[in-house]
């Protein structure tokens, strides 16, 4: 399914301006994330649930403050004061609390970092994109009152999440690469971008180049093509550079759009 899709489902019932800016800030954060940028996607993170608030409240019938003046914890306790049963439980408590988390992660990222201890942004990172896929589903199946279940609303989430590469499959730990016309050195390129951040042994790389179609002999000679867009860390452990990246990205949407 779509973005447009989702926002369809979503408005109405919630207001339009709010539900496009959410599923916007969704589609960033699910981007950076995907490429590794902890903190960029913990910001998107923060944005999707201020636009979140602001949709939960203009449909439970008041105005959210404008500019600077948005307080999330404003917004969470007026929804938690809202009379029970004139207004789903979702609306008034749940989704608040779930975005409360969220908010106080995205708020804080970076300043709890103590040098001599391991990074924790990755981690929140993965806390808060889990999070916010549950609080869309949940507003889906809100939204939709009883036509799309819970898993049905996920399903529809995780289509999003899994966008990003929808001609790339992975198999226990195989990599394939659906591609039309695709070249020995799209496939070692493409490789190294699927397990971005995270480095991939020259052999290997050779090897999953090998496995999509390509003779060794072409495959060693694709590896070596590429070299200059890679980091190595002197041990054959390659990771790819910014130009090796941007190349990978256009080769995708290339082939998304065909």
């Amino acid at each position: 399914m779509t973005k447009r899709q989702i926002e369809n489902l979503l408005a109405p019932p919630f207001p339009k301006k709010h539900v496009t800016a959410l599923m916007g800030h969704f589609g960033k954060m699910v981007e950076e994330f995907q490429n590794g940028e902890w903190e960029h996607a913990l910001g998107k993170s923060g944005k999707f649930i201020e636009a979140v608030l602001k949709a939960l409240f203009v449909h439970a019938g008041k105005t959210p403050p404008s500019g600077r003046g948005f307080k999330a914890d404003f917004i969470i306790n007026g929804l938690a004061q809202i009379p029970d049963g004139t207004a789903h439980d979702s609306i008034r408590l749940t989704i608040p609390r779930a975005s409360r988390f969220v908010y106080d992660i995205a708020s804080n990222r970076g300043g709890r970092h103590d040098p001599d201890e391991i990074n924790p942004n990755e981690m929140d990172a993965n806390s808060t994109v889990v999070t916010c896929s549950w609080i869309l589903a949940e507003m889906i199946r809100v939204a939709q009152k009883g036509a799309v279940d819970t898993e049905g609303a996920k399903m529809l989430v995780d289509s999003l999440v899994e966008k990003r590469y929808p001609l790339i499959e992975e198999v226990d730990g195989r990599v394939y690469f659906h591609l039309k016309g695709k070249s020995a050195v799209d496939a070692a390129l493409l490789a190294l971008a699927y397990r971005y951040p995270n480095r991939m042994a020259k052999d290997q790389l050779v090897e999953t180049v090998r496995r999509n179609g390509f003779k060794e002999k072409n495959a060693k000679v694709a590896v070596q093509r590429i070299l200059k867009l890679v980091d190595d860390d002197g041990a054959g452990q390659l990771r790819l550079l910014g130009p090796g990246l941007k190349t990978a990205e256009e080769l995708m949407k290339r082939q998304a759009e065909d």
